[in-house]
Formats: C-alpha cells, sequence, structure tokens
C-alpha cells in the first residue's frame, strides 16, 4: 500500500495521468463534433407553404428545397384535382433538410360508390341520404301520385338509376316526386283519331265523362267519324277526375 502511494507521488503517475486526461478529452471534443456535423445541428430550414399548389409544383419546391415528401389523397366535389389542400408540417416549421413532407391532394378520380335506395323515402331523406353518400341532388320533377314529396323514381345521367348500381362519388342524381294530388287529378288524354265509341270507353278508363259533342262539316256516318279536337286538348296538364271532355268529331 505504502509503494502504491509513493507511485502516486512520482513524475511518471502524474505524467501517466495528464496524458489520460488529454486523450478523453480529445476522444470527447472528436465525438462532439462529429455529432454536430452529423446530425446538423442548428441547420434547419423553414418548411415552405405549399397549401393551394398544384403538385406538380408543389414536389418541384421541396425538392429545390432538399425535402423528402409522402402523398394522400381525398376526393372532393367540384375542387380542382391535384391541388395541395393539406401539409404537415405546417408552413415555417424549423425541420431539418432531408425531412418527410406530408401533402394531402386532391384526388383526380372519384371513387366509385354503390348507390342506396331512395324510392319510397321522402325528400328530406333522400336529400339526407344523397349528402351522405357524396352525391348531389339534381332536377326535382313531380308526377301524380297520392303521396306528396315522395321519391317515385331515380335518374342518373337521363336513365333510371337502380340501388345497387355502381356510381362515380359526387355525381347529379335527378328525383321524381309525387305530387299528393294523385288520387283526385288524372293527365288529359289525347283522343285524336278515336270514333265516339273509343273516346267515351278512353275517358271511362281514367274516370272523366263526355262533355259536349260537336261535329265537323257534313257528317254522313256518326259511326265512323273520329275525333279530330278536344277540350281541354291532351297533354300532360292535370284535370280533376270526373270532368268533362269536349269533343270535335269529323268523317
Amino acid at each position: 500500500m505504502k509503494k502504491f502511494l509513493a507511485y502516486l507521488r512520482t513524475d511518471i503517475f502524474r505524467r501517466n495521468l495528464i496524458i489520460a486526461i488529454g486523450f478523453v478529452v480529445v476522444l470527447l471534443l472528436v465525438v462532439f463534433f462529429s455529432l454536430r456535423m452529423y446530425t446538423r445541428h442548428g441547420e434547419t430550414v423553414a418548411v415552405p407553404d405549399l397549401k393551394g399548389l398544384h403538385i406538380d409544383e408543389a414536389t418541384r419546391v421541396l425538392k429545390n428545397q432538399g425535402f423528402e415528401y409522402d402523398l394522400d389523397s381525398i376526393y372532393q366535389v367540384d375542387a380542382v384535382p391535384g391541388l395541395v389542400i393539406d401539409q404537415d408540417p405546417i408552413v415555417d416549421t424549423r425541420v431539418k433538410k432531408n425531412r418527410t413532407i406530408y401533402l394531402t391532394i386532391i384526388t383526380r378520380s372519384a371513387p366509385e360508390i354503390t348507390f342506396p335506395e331512395l324510392r319510397e323515402l321522402t325528400l328530406i331523406e333522400a336529400e339526407s341520404l344523397l349528402q351522405s353518400y357524396g352525391l348531389k341532388r339534381g332536377d326535382t320533377t313531380y308526377m301524380p301520385d297520392i303521396a306528396r314529396d315522395v321519391v317515385l323514381d331515380v335518374h342518373f345521367g337521363g336513365a333510371p338509376l337502380q340501388a345497387g348500381t355502381v356510381i362515380p362519388k359526387g355525381s347529379t342524381i335527378d328525383l321524381k316526386l309525387g305530387d299528393g294530388r294523385g288520387g283526385n287529378q288524372v293527365a288529359v288524354p289525347d283522343l285524336t283519331g278515336l270514333t265516339l265509341m273509343e273516346a267515351r270507353f278512353a275517358l271511362q278508363g281514367v274516370a272523366l265523362n263526355l262533355g259536349q259533342i260537336l261535329y265537323l262539316g257534313p257528317v254522313t256516318d256518326s259511326l265512323s267519324a273520329t275525333v279530330v279536337g278536344q277540350d281541354p286538348e291532351g297533354g300532360p296538364s292535370l284535370i280533376s277526375i270526373g270532368s268533362p271532355i269536349d269533343l270535335i268529331l269529323a268523317n
């Protein structure tokens, strides 16, 4: 023990101790500065504002500033395809170069959805369901039916649309609704070209009555005379059940 304590007081020990301490200090400095160089300590750049740019322009900006990027996409009706609508990190965040910037863009094509059943729903129910499926309500027309504002038929692109059909999200759907008057009104039939007997039968079929009968010019055979005019005229207009239809007949 005395020899060890004596050795601690020698010049050799002090010289070796100084060398060891110097080696440790140099090693720590090398490690410290190496880590600073590797991590580029203090070298940060601000994240650019990419929202509102087209994806081509946004990626060009990121590449020029030394960033990586990753893309996600969503679909929005009436939005410009390829437009950047969100970014992470947000603008002016200080980050290191080579950092990955996450972008959300508008997809170029609409995803497809399976069309739901709208028939027999009220207009309010149908609109709510269309909205939940990402669809838009287009033209709304009415047709004779006892149920008011209830969906009777559905069209897409001018053609009938059945539930279960796959269509693009964001599509415009046209609805045909009941007008609530189907129980007491009917469309006026076109009786032109019918004989009096045929016209009478046709009117009975839609619960209308035969009104005044007028003959145009000399009529040699009333049984073969055909309808050449009527009041009201036939067409899509509605008339109350039991209303009279006046006829003009001629040979």
